[in-house]
C-alpha cells in the first residue's frame, strides 16, 4: 500500500495497530474501524488525488456505497501540499477543510522552561486510564456530538491495549496523584514513531507540561524505540506548535481532512 503523506502513512499505521481494516480500491482507500463505530476517522475513504471539479457526487456515491449507515462524511487525501481542489464546491455542500501541519525530528533540544516540580510516569495502573479518560473529556471542544464518551472511552481503550501490546506508550505528568498533561507515542517497529493525543488540564497549562512531556517521550522514542523519525501533526493554528519547533520539530507537510457532519 503506497502511500505518499506521512500524516496518513502514521494514522494508518495508528489505525491498523488498532485493529481497523483497509481495503484498497483502484482511487481509494477505505479504513473502517469496527470496535469503534462513532468514530469518524476511524470510518472514512482516503483519496489518491485532489477533488477535481464537479467529481464531489462521484465521491459522495463511493462514500454512501461504503458506508451506508454513517451518518457523517470523511475524506482523506493521499498529498502534501494542502491542495483539496474544487473547495468551494465542498464547502458549500456542507465540508469543513482541516490542514494540519506534519512535523519531523530525529533529534530534540531540551525545553527552555521545563517543568521540574511534577513526577513524570508512564501510565500503567486502571485509575491512571480512568484518569486520562478524565482529562480527555476535560480538554474536549466545548461543543461535542452525542455519544462522545463512549467514542472516548473506546478510543482510550484501544491505547491501553496497544500499550499493553508493546507498540505504544503512554506519558503523564502527575501532581499528588492527579493526571495533569499526557501523550502517547506509538510505533510498529519500522523506525517511525507517532506522537498522538498531546493535552494538558486546562487549570495546569503554562507550567511548561507538554513541552516536558514530549521533551521526554521524544528521547524514550529515540532511545528505547529505535526510532529514527519522530512525527507529531499539529494544528497550525494553534499556539502548541511553536512549542513544537522549539524542542527542535520541523514543518515537512501539509495534511487535509475533509468532514460533513451528521444532519
Amino acid at each position: 500500500m503506497n502511500i505518499t503523506s506521512l500524516g496518513y502513512q502514521t494514522d494508518l499505521m495508528l489505525l491498523r495497530l488498532r485493529g481497523s481494516s483497509l481495503t484498497e480500491m483502484d482511487d481509494y482507500i477505505v479504513v473502517r474501524t469496527p470496535s469503534n463505530p462513532t468514530f469518524w476517522w476511524g470510518h472514512f475513504l482516503l483519496f489518491r488525488t485532489a477533488f477535481a471539479p464537479g467529481e464531489l457526487p462521484v465521491r459522495l456515491k463511493q462514500f454512501a456505497s461504503e458506508f451506508p449507515d454513517a451518518k457523517h462524511v470523511a475524506f482523506g487525501i493521499d498529498s502534501v501540499d494542502g491542495v483539496v481542489g474544487a473547495e468551494e464546491e465542498l464547502s458549500e455542500a456542507g465540508f469543513e477543510v482541516g490542514r494540519d501541519t506534519v512535523m519531523t525530528a530525529s533529534e530534540v533540544r531540551e525545553p527552555s522552561r521545563p517543568n521540574t516540580s511534577s513526577e513524570f510516569r508512564c501510565l500503567t495502573s486502571p485509575n491512571d486510564w480512568e484518569q486520562q479518560v478524565n482529562l480527555t473529556l476535560a480538554t474536549a471542544p466545548p461543543t461535542t456530538e452525542e455519544g462522545y464518551e463512549g467514542y472516548v472511552r473506546a478510543k482510550i481503550e484501544g491505547e491501553r491495549r496497544l500499550t499493553e501490546a508493546g507498540q505504544a506508550q503512554w506519558f503523564g505528568a502527575f501532581e499528588a496523584g492527579k493526571l495533569q498533561s499526557s501523550l502517547g507515542l506509538v510505533t510498529d517497529g519500522a523506525g517511525v514513531a507517532r506522537f498522538q493525543s498531546v493535552q494538558t488540564h486546562p487549570g495546569d497549562r503554562g507550567r511548561g507540561l507538554a513541552s516536558t512531556l514530549v521533551h521526554r517521550a521524544s528521547t524514550y522514542g529515540l532511545s528505547e524505540l529505535r526510532a529514527r523519525t519522530l512525527v507529531m501533526v499539529a494544528d497550525p493554528g494553534y499556539l502548541a506548535i511553536g512549542l513544537y519547533r522549539a524542542l527542535g520539530f520541523a514543518d515537512r507537510e501539509t495534511q487535509i481532512h475533509l468532514t460533513k457532519r451528521p444532519q
